[in-house]
């Protein structure tokens, strides 16, 4: 049986494979996605990890932080940015969706989630950092 921890609420388990699963499936539809249609690698390698930048939230403070980085690694923004490159034929708008998908996908098949409020290193998928093993 799949266990929550209480501490975080972190997926444990099977549950956690799961996710970590979902992730790699993202990820590698994005990418089938985007060499498909032959959006430009050089803008995939440049944008990549761009929302990765808001780590520098944490810089004023973890609830800050968690805040602004869960915002960037949600799936609202970019399936947002998905329907409108859809919608409007904007090849620029699919290429950043996808990209930011594919981003957030190798994050969660690597155990990167989204984060709470008590620091970096508390995610939905668990610990993570050096202080995953205490």
């Amino acid at each position: 049986m799949d266990e929550v921890t209480a501490e975080t609420g972190a997926a444990t388990g099977g549950v956690k494979i799961l996710l970590r699963l979902e992730g790699l499936t993202l990820f590698t539809g994005m990418v089938m996605l985007y060499a498909s249609w032959g959006g430009s690698w050089l803008v995939f390698a440049l944008l990549f990890f761009v929302p990765d930048l808001s780590f520098l939230a944490y810089l004023a403070d973890a609830r800050f932080g968690a805040l602004v980085y869960n915002a960037a690694h949600s799936y609202m923004a970019p399936v947002t940015l998905l329907t409108l490159g859809f919608g409007f034929a904007s090849p620029l708008t699919l290429s950043i969706a996808l990209i930011w998908l594919a981003h957030i996908g190798i994050d969660r098949a690597l155990g990167y989630g989204l984060k709470y409020s008590a620091g970096f290193g508390f995610t939905h998928l668990g610990r993570i950092g050096r202080q995953r093993d205490a």
